[in-house]
């Protein structure tokens, strides 16, 4: 049996036992060369939030995740801010957003999207996920889902409108784990393995390829339908040069010095030389645009966020409404929406000057933005 690898780790302090744990299970897993710990990482099952692993042909779908997909995509305004900023703007695109961009499904009165190209359902490898596609696929695409995803117009330090959107591959991508898991290899501790030159690989890593397109494709509508919204409220246009999408929940072949591995991540960027990506940090805390500069311990990864500090039980029964009220003063956010939200608190996250700090090897930042208006649901 080979020598049990060691975690290269970018941290902001000791994880917990629990997270410790999933990275000490993975470096002993089979076919496992390399694991690069994030400093956002944090408690989630099988394998941690935060963390990129490679392998020589094993696929982990834990290492991936059931939000294949997930991602952030923006995009600036040719406008300044300020404008949202107004009361009776804000509250006009607080108003119309979850009409625009629904948080479950869309409703079949209205028609349903198709899955043309890259998203056509028989591309998909079993029939019970085909049949998915055709309903839950098309009720999803182009909604926000609950949780850490969210829909915010930000403002950069030159007081340029953004928005951006982090969505994933809804419950297709828990759909197509679920499935390819039955034929998995268990290893224990939450970790099963598919041979990737075996059939039963290649068709997850077809099926994740498709989860990935889902997501980016559900990203852009969303964006296109909140770009509308601002077009009708303030009369401006988006720049589509400032176009960035990136998802940080996939597998897919890397090389690494010299050596050509299956490279997985979950809840970590990719952050190869020059590439850029988005690290945000939490409701009412700065976003950052960041370069990577292609740090082969890390597997050319860095943080997706800020990494929660509390789960979503402990922050819920922690944190106090009004405090949480207190640190979104200065952001427009539907209050009734607001009030059910402590567990996205900023208090339940890591501070993200720190989580930057942290991975200064990792990535430059080209940007800075602060949070104007946000939407969640709950």
């Amino acid at each position: 049996m080979p020598d049990q690898i060691t975690a290269n780790t970018w941290l902001v302090n000791q994880p917990e036992p629990a997270v410790r744990q999933t990275i000490e299970r993975l470096c002993r897993a089979p076919d496992v060369v390399h694991v690069a710990v994030m400093p956002d990482v944090h408690l989630a099952a099988g394998v941690s939030n935060g963390v990129a692993i490679a392998t020589e042909r094993l696929i982990y779908p834990a290492a991936v995740g059931g939000d294949i997909g997930c991602g952030y995509s923006a995009v600036a305004f040719a406008s300044a801010a300020s404008p949202l900023q107004r009361r009776q703007a804000a509250e006009y695109v607080l108003d119309a957003l979850p009409k625009t961009v629904p948080i479950i499904r869309h409703s079949r009165r209205n028609g349903l999207p198709k899955l043309e190209g890259k998203l056509d359902a028989e591309q998909l490898s079993k029939p019970v996920l085909i049949a998915k596609a055709l309903s839950v696929g098309r009720e999803e695409l182009g909604t926000l889902g609950r949780g850490n995803h969210f829909l915010e117009f930000q403002e950069d330090e030159d007081d340029r409108l953004w928005v951006i959107v982090h969505s994933g591959s809804r419950a297709m991508g828990q759909h197509i784990t679920t499935a390819h898991l039955k034929n998995a290899e268990k290893v224990g501790g939450g970790l099963s393995w598919l041979d990737a030159d075996t059939d039963d690989g290649q068709a997850y890593l077809r099926d994740v390829e498709w989860a990935r397109a889902y997501a980016a494709e559900s990203r852009r509508r969303m964006l296109n339908r909140a770009a509308e919204l601002i077009a009708e409220t303030l009369g401006v246009e988006t720049d589509m040069n400032t176009w960035i999408n990136t998802d940080h929940n996939h597998v897919q072949r890397e090389e690494h010095n010299g050596r050509t591995m299956w490279v997985h991540r979950k809840g970590a960027n990719h952050a190869s030389d020059e590439t850029t990506n988005i690290i945000p940090g939490s409701m009412a805390t700065a976003t950052y645009h960041v370069q990577g500069r292609g740090n082969a311990d890390a597997l050319n990864s860095s943080s997706h966020g800020a990494g929660r500090r509390l789960s979503r039980g402990a922050a819920k029964a922690k944190i106090k409404r009004k405090d949480f009220a207190r640190q979104l003063k200065d952001i427009w956010i539907d209050p009734n929406t607001a009030a059910k939200l402590t567990d996205e608190s900023p208090m339940a996250y890591k501070d993200i000057d720190a989580v930057m700090r942290a991975q200064k090897d990792l990535v430059r930042i080209v940007k800075k933005l602060r949070p104007v208006l946000c939407y969640k649901g709950v």
